[in-house]
């Protein structure tokens, strides 16, 4: 397999590649352990934009012989990046163990783990915690499935094995046959954190997969199946929109999954060792994060970060004020966050801001186009809420004003409008609306 991507030069990367090429290297001057979500399309892809840049050859991917293992390396030079996608879990141990410059994860890293390697570097911190793109967590379904909508609870109990014949659903009477990731995937921890939680096990009747791509192609031959993978992965199958609490049920789309609306939407990472990260690591993460990075993002089938602006579609749902509200604006594929308990924004927030300076600039807009709308969980009473949903704006509105967009217009709209059940932290968010022009 070969990459032909046309990128612009990075600074450095020619002293770096002539280094590289000078030396007496290791098999690999980099690997990248961890997620099947990443390491299957996206990681690669990313890893042959950067190294395109370098220019000095033909970027080419071959397998090792290991079943989700490949190596990119230039035509011409002795470069080799060993990406190997055995699970998110994997790659923590890898990076842990020195043997992995980057770890490629579908969940954040658990509390166990960054203490784990607190001593030489803290995996919260802004330079080691990268989100390099959103996906949303897709629940699929034979394309004959008449069922169109699922809550998360009622997802629960079909996993669990509580539901086991369609009819049960409004269905046909056909029995149920589950198709979920295996125990190293950060795609399952992902669904046992949001779907099952506490409550609910995997029944043992479930099949189990490294691959999202085998998941999905099985239960499109499968007209009794349901099953999940990464958004990337939908292929032939049908998807099916997810509720949860009193929030409408959504489909995930490039609005539901970057703004993380979408009930089962989450963060892809790669995390970094500080500075025991290998200066190739550190340069490819940066190009990931970067606007080209992000095109090869969604050109992976993933959600890229770089903001776009649309008009979305508000239901009956939606009360008259806030229709009034936004009727001359279109949202920005952006919402901005915090961290849990805090009014702080998290890391990808903080990256947020600048993409969105960047969105104004290359729009000619200022910032009279903008205007933040804050939102609440759900409190003791309205006042609360809407006092909550105000300062989360305004402390957006603050970080812009530090990047050089003042004066931003900003509001609460209290604890209406949730994403989520309530409790959930996705409901406590800041939108971005931007002046239709």
């Amino acid at each position: 397999m070969f990459y032909s991507l046309s990128r612009a030069f990075r600074t450095g990367a020619l002293a770096l590649l002539a280094a590289v090429s000078s030396a007496t290297v290791n098999a690999h001057d980099l690997e990248i352990h961890g997620s099947n979500t990443v390491g299957a399309t996206l990681a690669p892809r990313l890893v042959a934009g950067y190294l395109e840049q370098l220019g000095q050859g033909t970027v080419q991917a071959q397998g090792t012989g290991v079943e989700n293992e490949q190596v990119l390396s230039v035509s011409g030079t002795d470069l080799r990046v060993l990406v190997a996608a055995h699970g998110s879990s994997t790659g923590f141990r890898a990076l842990a163990d020195g043997k992995a410059g980057i770890w490629a994860s579908s969940r954040p890293a658990r509390p166990a783990e960054a203490e784990q390697v607190s001593a030489r570097a803290d995996l919260t911190a802004l330079e080691n915690e990268h989100v390099i793109a959103i996906d949303g967590l897709a629940v699929l379904v034979h394309s004959s499935n008449p069922i169109n909508t699922m809550s998360i609870e009622t997802l629960a109990r079909v996993f669990a094995g509580d539901v086991r014949n369609w009819s049960e659903l409004g269905g046909p009477d056909r029995a149920i046959q589950l198709y979920a990731r295996d125990e190293q995937s950060g795609t399952w921890d992902t669904f046992k954190s949001l779907v099952l939680g506490n409550q609910h096990t995997l029944a043992a009747s479930a099949l189990r997969y490294e691959s999202n791509d085998q998941l999905s192609d099985d239960v499109s031959r499968d007209p009794g199946g349901i099953g999940f993978s990464g958004l990337a992965s939908v292929r032939n199958s049908k998807l099916l929109a997810i509720s949860e609490g009193n929030a409408p049920a959504l489909k995930p789309s490039q609005l539901t999954v970057a703004s993380e609306d979408y009930p089962l939407s989450r963060r892809l990472f790669m995390y970094t060792m500080g500075t025991h990260a290998p200066q190739l690591a550190r340069d490819l993460v940066e190009f990931a994060l970067g606007s080209d990075g992000q095109a090869l993002v969604a050109d992976s089938g993933f959600v890229s970060q770089n903001p776009r602006a649309v008009r979305p579609e508000l239901d009956d749902s939606v009360p008259a004020s806030f229709k009034r509200l936004t009727a001359d604006y279109q949202r920005l594929t952006v919402n901005f966050r915090f961290s849990q308990g805090r009014t702080k924004l998290d890391n990808k927030a903080r990256r947020d801001l600048l993409r969105v300076q960047q969105y104004m600039n290359d729009h000619g807009l200022s910032a009279d186009d903008l205007m933040l709308i804050g939102f609440a969980d759900a409190q003791s009473n309205e006042l609360r809420a809407q006092m909550i949903s105000e300062l989360r704006a305004l402390s957006v509105r603050k970080a812009l004003h530090g990047i050089g967009l003042p004066q931003v217009a900003y509001t609460g709209y209290g604890q209406y409008m949730p994403v989520g059940g309530k409790g959930n932290q996705r409901n406590g968010r800041v939108e971005v609306w931007i002046k239709s022009r």
